[in-house]
């Protein structure tokens, strides 16, 4: 998911050449508060040009339900949005909430009811970190979580979400874990966050395949440039693919076994559930290994 600047028209046209599977236009922190009004205009007219999400699917992000630019951002209803990524959310009940203003816009703006789709994101506050499990059952809207780094170091008064090594200091490992459970637990997708440091490649590859390896289903980038390094690394390679093939195969071969041995590992129900993972990833992935 690339996140685009919706006051750009330039970055707007750059990133629909992208190999993202969605674009997030952004209303809230990367536009300047006096640019927000012609923001809002130029997301709507570009959501109303292009009606086909096949491709790409567009969300956007608006900003705290908190905040009286929440209420205008919602004009861009009128486009059809994917979703409305919402940032700073406490708790499920800031999604309920969202969730109740959808139902009433989508029958004014003419909106196939039930069409849009809602991505909190879940660990901005420090509130928002005792309610990862709030979630589940709260809305069928609810498409994602996903989690950030940055607000809530600022909210905590940090001067970094980093510790000395490079890693993600306690707090932020923690919001990291929480979102991807409380992401399994409500039943959708855990979205990671983004990886910072636009010049440091290697780092994002490693970040994006650790995300991966934890069970993350994908990843928000904030430049172009960092889409295909996301994308190859959510890719299953070539050995992960034929490895979950033999997995499968030998299960197949001996049905009614619960665990089956293969070039010495025992395996288990837990194994066919990660091959099979592993093989439908690959299905939706170009790059994968055939």
């Amino acid at each position: 998911m690339l996140f685009v600047p919706g006051d750009s028209e330039r970055k707007l046209a750059k990133a629909e050449t992208s190999h993202a599977d969605a674009l997030i236009l952004d209303l809230e922190d990367s536009v300047a508060a006096n640019r927000t009004a012609v923001a809002r205009t130029m997301v709507l007219e570009y959501l109303q040009s292009r009606p086909d999400r096949s491709r790409q699917q567009l969300w956007v992000r608006i900003n705290p339900l908190s905040t009286p630019a929440a209420l205008l951002d919602m004009m861009v209803v009128a486009g059809r949005p994917d979703g409305l990524m919402v940032p700073k959310v406490d708790s499920a009940s800031g999604v309920v909430k969202l969730s109740h203003m959808l139902d009433a816009l989508e029958v004014r703006e003419s909106v196939a009811s039930g069409s849009i789709g809602i991505l909190p994101v879940v660990t901005e506050t420090p509130a928002a970190m005792f309610a990862l499990g709030s979630y589940a059952g709260c809305t069928p809207r609810l498409t994602a979580l996903t989690w950030g780094a940055e607000d809530l170091a600022a909210a905590l008064g940090a001067s970094t979400n980093r510790s000395v090594d490079g890693d993600y200091d306690d707090a932020y490992r923690l919001a990291r874990t929480l979102c991807l459970t409380g992401a399994v637990a409500a039943g959708v997708q855990p979205i990671d966050t983004i990886w910072p440091n636009l010049s440091d490649e290697a780092g994002l590859q490693n970040d994006a395949s650790i995300a991966r390896q934890r069970g993350f289903t994908g990843k928000m980038a904030i430049h172009p440039a960092q889409v295909d390094v996301i994308n190859r690394a959510f890719t299953p390679t070539d050995e992960e693919v034929a490895w979950s093939r033999r997995v499968i195969a030998v299960f197949d071969a001996n049905p009614g076994l619960g665990t089956v041995a293969l070039d010495g590992r025992m395996l288990d129900m837990p194994h066919l559930k990660q091959a099979r993972r592993v093989l439908a990833l690959a299905q939706t992935s170009p790059e994968a290994g055939s």
